[in-house]
């Protein structure tokens, strides 16, 4: 379906930017988002008059995530297509994103309904095997305490599996035809709002709000910045806005504010009708893109910036899929451990305590998990490709483009050598 990577020595056009540094320290920023607005929801802060909405719509830091695997993930594709590098091959990335994403998602899941009581006391075979094949937006009755997030990460990887798909439906539209990359992006989008005015047969206790095409338009967002960054020099002046920092995050902030209004939907669990469910997925592809847009399209030589890449943010980016995986596990912990009763208030608290003990988790299954197994999938490839010295088959297993050869999110300096753009929304 999509090019092989080049070998490592074999000469590739080099792309006009590499490593975005900025979408590390948002990935943590919006790592934090997701902990927040659950700790508001379980302590009753989400019900408080007008703030209590706001805490409950930076539920739109999943918007955010889509968006980073979009631009990430498309990101070769966009570039292939204009004859800027190569995309890796289906085998390789489909290796990949299993090596990032599923040996830490195992290890929460069976620590969840092992110790775990709410979650262990209801924890039968369906709800083990659906949880593990991360298929529980599928299954009735199975998305369980201390993993309820885990809806989003199934859709992710769905889309994971869409991706070359996605890119194989457009793989004719290259050179001159690139031009026709976008409108087809945006069709995309334009259709998938749709999704919940269709009436899709389910069953009881499954909704497919929850499914991929409701969700298209926030992994689309971050497609179309794949597609924009490297032709960022020749948009028009008025699109050149889009690289305007105070602009797009204002745009994002309104898009925001008008989420946590009925437009984005009824507050609480109260399911929203289909225009309300639309109206979100338009404002969450709004803030995705507003967010992204200017760290993704200012120029190469701009500043750094001065928070999203500052050594704290980068050092959260790089522990934000432990912050998602553990921080419901201890937000279970937390209640009964420091004598807090769910939903009566201490919101502050119970905050403070649930990041306190989240971080140093996510740093360890970053540490002892998260990263030997990329690396271990990484070292794998490229034993292959040094055994195997026909050209056709070390294209077949070499590094990608997007991704530069070093480990890097082991290190401590504030440029990393490792890629976002090899990470996905993880």
């Amino acid at each position: 379906m999509t090019a092989t990577p080049p070998t490592p020595t074999e000469a590739a056009p080099a792309r006009t930017r590499g490593f975005v540094p900025a979408l590390e320290g948002m990935r943590g920023m919006a790592a934090l988002g997701v902990l927040l607005t659950h700790v508001a929801f379980q302590t009753g802060a989400a019900n408080t008059p007008v703030l209590g909405r706001i805490w409950e719509r930076f539920d739109m830091a999943v918007a955010v995530f889509f968006a980073l695997s979009g631009f990430l993930l498309w990101r070769p594709h966009a570039a292939k297509a204009r004859g800027l590098g190569t995309a890796p091959s289906v085998g390789y990335y489909l290796r990949h994103r299993a090596a990032r994403i599923l040996p830490a998602y195992w290890v929460v899941v069976a620590a969840v309904l092992i110790l775990v009581p709410s979650a262990a006391d209801t924890a039968g075979l369906r709800v083990w095997v659906s949880n593990l094949a991360l298929t529980q937006v599928f299954v009735p009755l199975t998305l369980t305490d201390g993993l309820t997030q885990m809806w989003s990460l199934s859709v992710e990887v769905a889309f994971y599996l869409v991706l070359p798909l996605l890119a194989f439906a457009v793989v004719r539209l290259r050179g001159d035809a690139a031009r026709w990359r976008i409108p087809a992006i945006l069709a995309l989008a334009a259709i998938s709002l749709s999704w919940n005015f269709i009436p899709v047969p389910t069953p009881d206790a499954i909704h497919a709000d929850n499914w991929l095409p409701g969700y298209l338009p926030w992994f689309a967002v971050g497609m179309l910045l794949a597609e924009l960054i490297d032709n960022r020099d020749q948009l028009s002046p008025r699109l050149r806005l889009l690289a305007n920092q105070p602009v797009m995050w204002t745009v994002a902030l309104i898009a925001f504010l008008l989420s946590a209004t009925d437009l984005g939907g009824p507050a609480g669990l109260t399911r929203a009708e289909p225009w309300q469910y639309a109206a979100k997925m338009g404002f969450g592809a709004i803030i995705g893109f507003a967010l992204l847009a200017p760290l993704v399209l200012r120029p190469p030589g701009a500043r750094p910036h001065r928070w999203l890449e500052s050594p704290v943010a980068a050092t959260i980016g790089r522990w934000s899929y432990g912050i998602f995986l553990w921080h419901l596990a201890v937000l279970s912990v937390v209640f009964p451990v420091f004598g807090i009763l769910p939903f009566s208030g201490d919101f502050k608290e119970v905050l403070i305590l649930t990041i306190a003990l989240t971080l140093p988790i996510a740093a360890a299954s970053y540490a002892l998990i998260e990263e030997p197994a990329r690396r271990f999938a990484r070292d794998r490839d490229y034993a292959k490709a040094a055994a195997t010295p026909s050209p056709t088959a070390d294209a077949a297993t070499a590094k990608p483009l997007a991704e530069p050869p070093a480990p890097a999110l082991t290190s401590a300096t504030p440029q990393p050598t490792t890629t976002a753009e090899g990470s996905g929304g993880w």
